[in-house]
């Protein structure tokens, strides 16, 4: 393993743990004083929590323990670990968040501290559930791009789509659905309670797409120069491939090189520097691009169809003949 794969391995681990903390904290001080259901395994915790007491922490390493004995048989261990490490990490802190939030309450009997913990905003649900579903979001949305997952309905999700044609986030969304449903038959609950449930479902959703796929987003680039050698070169340079079109002005009548890029979004001002700095009269075109699949880019993660039987005929052997 060289070291730029070790430090890039460590970063991951490093970050996925930051996005738990926050995770944890919108958890804890948004959701849970407020009795906002949400989805997951966090969630399933949090119910048996509001109709119990059970600690929300325990349940959710119990569950996901279990899960995760099942996805090392059906997934194999590349699947595993940042999963594994992922569930204790936040295991751990959903108990650490609970109990300082509580010792904090107890510092300041003024407070209104609850067995479901204290809240940020005391007398707004609403905006409660608001900031910890876009919290949630974002902290989830942040550990799937460092690869690692919260496990539960993850896994869920992971081992139907290896049997049976059926989209992950599909399976994710229906799991949610039944989990934040559930929700009503605990006593005391309403339809507000399972409305603020269905609210942070939706924010959450929106906001983990936004956060992976701003992070993910690619531009495509038309370079037209008389200096394309040296831009292509210096292009190359920084890991980007570059593929030469060759063109013809219609006005003059001259053969043209047309260079085509394909860049991560957050590559575009490296791009444009390189541009300016070897030719500044160079006629640029930057465009915004859906998908780009390949090396360097995401994978295509679509199934291939399925070759078509070639049913048996009678004929077959005279019509060959």
């Amino acid at each position: 393993m060289t070291r730029s794969t070790v430090f890039r391995e460590a970063k991951d681990y490093i970050i996925i743990a930051l996005g738990l903390v926050i995770y944890a904290l919108a958890f804890t001080f948004f959701q849970l004083p407020h009795q906002i259901p949400s989805g997951g395994v966090a969630g399933a915790g949090a119910i048996i929590f509001y109709a119990t007491g059970f600690p929300v922490q325990f349940t959710y390493f119990a569950v996901n323990a279990l899960l995760l004995i099942a996805a090392v048989k059906t997934l194999g261990w590349k699947f595993c670990v940042k999963t594994i490490y992922a569930v204790v990490v936040l295991t751990v802190l959903l108990g650490v968040v609970k109990s300082g939030s509580q010792y904090y309450g107890a510092l300041h009997p003024e407070l209104p501290v609850s067995p479901q913990g204290l809240p940020i905003l005391l007398d707004d649900a609403f905006m409660s559930c608001i900031f910890g579903a876009l919290l949630q979001g974002f902290s989830v949305g942040y550990v799937f791009l460092h690869n690692g997952s919260t496990g539960g309905t993850d896994i869920i999700a992971a081992i139907t789509n290896k049997y049976r044609d059926v989209s992950l986030g599909r399976v994710m969304m229906l799991c949610d659905l039944l989990i934040i449903s559930s929700s009503i038959l605990v006593p005391g609950f309403t339809i507000s309670n399972l409305l603020y449930g269905f609210c942070t479902l939706i924010i959450s959703s929106i906001t983990i797409d936004y956060v992976v796929d701003r992070r993910r987003q690619s531009v495509q680039f038309f370079i037209f120069s008389e200096k394309y050698e040296e831009i292509a070169s210096a292009i190359n340079a920084t890991g980007r491939g570059v593929t030469m079109l060759k063109g013809e002005g219609w006005y003059t009548k001259s053969d043209r090189m047309v260079l085509v890029v394909m860049a991560r979004k957050r590559e575009s001002n490296r791009i444009f520097r390189i541009i300016q700095t070897i030719d500044p009269a160079a006629f640029v075109s930057q465009s915004k691009v859906i998908g780009v699949y390949g090396y360097g880019f995401d994978k295509l993660k679509i199934k291939a169809d399925k070759p078509a039987a070639v049913s048996p005929h009678p004929n077959n052997e005279q019509d060959n003949a």
